[in-house]
């Protein structure tokens, strides 16, 4: 069974717990803190664990040239990158703030740290765990550095290899046992045919000692629904409150009422998963009283004869006799009363036969 550990207070992931679901507001509060706080509430109320921000010291983050350029998107806050990226990046205090407020409203909060400086920040405050973005599953002094921390981790695996994440896992398993990976295409939205859930299975064989889980940017929620059922124990989506707000995110995130249904979805197949024990359950009792087929008799049948299969056939009857499956442990077996044709044929008139044996 896969590794189960306390991703944050009170909350464990793996085995049979709950898939932990990760509302991602990451930017797409608009650089307004209100909206932020908006966001936060939304999240608890449709049901997510934890509303998820992105952090970032941009000058650890991007180069100078990188934060100069102009950028003249559609989606542009500012005449530069770089303004563009202070417009929608929230202060220590302000994340202070919303932490708090997170904790008010009843709902675990964190972020992903974009740098080593953003992630001594997110350490400081206590965050529950440390989100590894795609973009760094591959900056192994990122990485190790997260790890020694000794937070539980999550990393996303946009962009990378097996083999890379090979390299993930016994970079960060050096240092820090409680992890997971998510599978995930970085792609905004993202194509049905570029998802490839059955990455699932592969790190579930390659990790088998760590939760997987799935980052999904598809629109609508069916595949993420479909991840949980192949065994996601943790699914991150990215959330707005209006598709049609400024920012790449926004296409692909999910509003309330989309939140709402992955949440109780995701909970419906939970229930719906069972225990992987075939047998009859309680549930099925009345159809089977009413619809079970048993054996009865095809010819009518003295006392003393041994039975044959061309003496026997299998009918809905009454009252229910020998269990239909049970038809050939009667061969070969001696009856003790008289039967008529299509009479059931009850256990206690076969002599030697036993339902157990």
């Amino acid at each position: 069974m896969p590794l189960k550990f306390e991703l944050c207070p009170g909350r464990m992931i793996g085995g049979s717990n709950p898939c932990f679901i990760i509302a991602e507001i990451g930017q797409n509060h608009q650089g307004d803190i209100e909206i932020a706080k908006k966001m936060i509430k939304m999240a608890k109320d449709c049901g997510a664990d934890c509303a998820k921000f992105q952090k970032s010291e941009l000058e650890h983050k991007f180069n100078k040239q990188a934060l100069e350029r102009l950028y003249t998107s559609k989606n542009s806050w500012g005449r530069t990158y770089g303004d563009h990226k202070r417009h929608l990046e929230f202060s220590h205090e302000q994340y202070r703030e919303l932490q708090k407020y997170a904790e008010e409203v009843g709902i675990f909060f964190t972020a992903s740290g974009m740098d080593e400086m953003a992630v001594e920040f997110l350490n400081e405050i206590n965050v529950p765990f440390f989100k590894v973005a795609s973009l760094d599953a591959n900056n192994f002094p990122y990485l190790e550095k997260c790890a020694k921390k000794g937070r539980p981790m999550v990393v996303s695996s946009g962009m990378q290899s097996m083999e890379t994440m090979r390299r993930v896992y016994q970079t960060v398993k050096e240092y820090n046992p409680n992890f997971t990976f998510l599978q995930c295409t970085s792609a905004y939205p993202l194509e049905a045919e570029d998802v490839n859930l059955r990455v699932l299975a592969e790190y579930q064989k390659e990790f088998p000692d760590i939760p997987i889980g799935y980052s999904g940017h598809e629109t609508g929620i069916s595949i993420s629904v479909a991840a949980v059922a192949m065994g996601a124990k943790v699914v991150e989506r990215h959330v707005t409150l209006d598709k049609k707000w400024k920012g790449n995110d926004h296409e692909a995130s999910l509003v309330p009422s989309e939140l709402t249904e992955l949440v109780r979805s995701i909970r419906l197949v939970e229930r719906a998963m069972g225990t992987g024990i075939k047998t009859m359950l309680p549930c099925e009792k009345a159809c089977h009283d009413k619809l079970g087929k048993s054996v009865v008799a095809k010819v009518k049948i003295p006392r003393g004869i041994v039975l044959t299969l061309d003496m026997l056939t299998v009918k809905v009857a009454e009252p229910m006799g020998v269990a239909a499956e049970d038809i050939f442990q009667l061969v070969g077996k001696t009856v003790t009363e008289d039967m008529e044709e299509d009479d059931s044929v009850l256990p206690e008139v076969v002599e030697g036969y036993c339902k157990k044996c």
